[in-house]
């Protein structure tokens, strides 16, 4: 089983040495190199890639853009001289993030954590998905593990979340959009009320017609959510 995988480096010589490292590993099979963001893009609207290793600074389309401009996402690795970005790379789900020049055995070593992301993803197609009791997310300048049985309820700031837990009293504040954390919640255990809030089910003590209690809080529930609201009563009422 090898990963098939693309390259995409503004920079000549930036790309012919990642494409000598991705060669170096047995089980990436390199299909192309692009030095233009736009070309990479019509590449894969026609064929199945892994993996993209992508460099960041790119003249018009940056690498943050690339990834945001794709409705169906490969796996990819950055690859950058520039560490400020790593952030919001990993906000948009990156395998890694490696700074340039990259060692080789720091190479090797993003290829083999895409290679076990790979593995867990076809497992899954065949055997179903299994969700996982946890879920990283970037916060004061590191990959954070947060339980999903320790959040209590998520509200959405702008570009950020503040996810409140019941194991401390202050937020934990991250970058990240509302709806990249709504499709990693186990379905089962969370609910969306509104545009600005996921909450634990659990947690939720009384519901009104428009607000949901989680003790004495209580937080508002959108017109758009309001069935699925009602939904959830009705099956725990049985």
């Amino acid at each position: 089983m090898k990963i098939r995988c693309i390259a995409i480096d503004d920079e000549p010589l930036a790309l012919e040495l990642l494409e000598d490292n991705i060669r170096q590993v047995p089980f990436i099979d390199f299909q192309a190199g692009f030095n233009n963001s736009m070309e990479a893009l019509q590449y894969l609207q026609k064929q199945d890639i892994d993996l993209v290793f992508l460099d960041i600074q790119m003249p018009g389309l940056t690498g943050l853009q690339f990834i945001q401009s794709l409705a169906r996402k490969p796996m990819f690795i950055l690859v950058t001289a520039y560490e400020k970005f790593a952030l919001e790379g990993y906000s948009l789900d990156v395998v890694d993030y490696l700074v340039k020049p990259v060692p080789m055995d720091r190479f090797v070593k993003a290829c083999t954590k895409a290679m076990e992301l790979f593995r867990l993803r076809q497992n899954g197609a065949q055997a179903g998905p299994a969700a996982a009791s946890y879920f990283f997310v970037p916060a004061d300048y590191k990959m954070v593990k947060v339980e999903w049985g320790d959040v209590v309820y998520v509200e959405g700031l702008k570009d950020y979340l503040k996810i409140h837990l019941r194991s401390q009293k202050s937020p934990l504040v991250t970058r990240m959009s509302m709806k990249a954390l709504e499709e990693q919640c186990p379905a089962t255990d969370f609910l969306r009320i509104h545009k600005s809030y996921i909450v634990s089910k659990k947690s939720i003590s009384a519901v009104k017609k428009s607000s949901v209690f989680i003790g004495e809080l209580e937080l508002p529930v959108g017109d758009l959510y309001k069935d699925e609201v009602s939904a959830f009563v009705r099956s725990d009422l049985g």
